[in-house]
């Protein structure tokens, strides 16, 4: 746990050497399914919150459910859009509410890309490493659904 942290301490700053100053102040997201998760999440400049409901198949025929809160870095803006589409990284908590993760806790590691379509319509592909005490570890396909607004 202190390699994870230390490593998004050094990478988190790095990441705006990366980046250019394109980002939008504010965004206020509806994310419509899963990815961060079904929830809200904030942005201001390149560094957002989220919290919600996020649900995953960590295995065949089952579908586990978790509350998810996290923060997610944003870099490499991608067109000349006002929205540019972006590269994203981030970490998350989550805590299990059904099957072997009920009441267990669980740490996310997140990679991908948001792809802006139209005004604030914007859809996410990426991947998920979920890590938990007493569980192996799932590297899982993540996709969403949001719209935002900028302010």
């Amino acid at each position: 746990m202190k390699k994870i942290t230390l490593l998004l301490l050094v990478l988190v700053p790095a990441l705006n050497a990366f980046a250019q100053n394109r980002f939008p102040t504010n965004e206020l997201s509806i994310n419509g399914f899963r990815n961060p998760s079904i929830g809200l999440e904030y942005r201001y400049h390149r560094i957002s919150i989220h919290a919600g409901y996020y649900f995953t198949a960590l295995e065949r025929g089952s579908s586990h459910k978790f509350v998810k809160t996290g923060a997610t870095a944003w870099f490499l803006p991608i067109g000349k859009r006002q929205n540019p589409s972006s590269f994203y990284a981030g970490a998350s908590y989550l805590r299990g509410l059904n099957l072997d993760y009920k009441n267990e806790n669980a740490f996310g590691v997140e990679l991908g890309f948001r792809w802006m379509i139209w005004k604030g319509l914007q859809v996410r592909v990426g991947g998920l490493a979920l890590a938990s005490p007493g569980h192996r570890l799932h590297i899982n396909p993540t996709s969403g659904i949001s719209y935002s607004f900028f302010f």
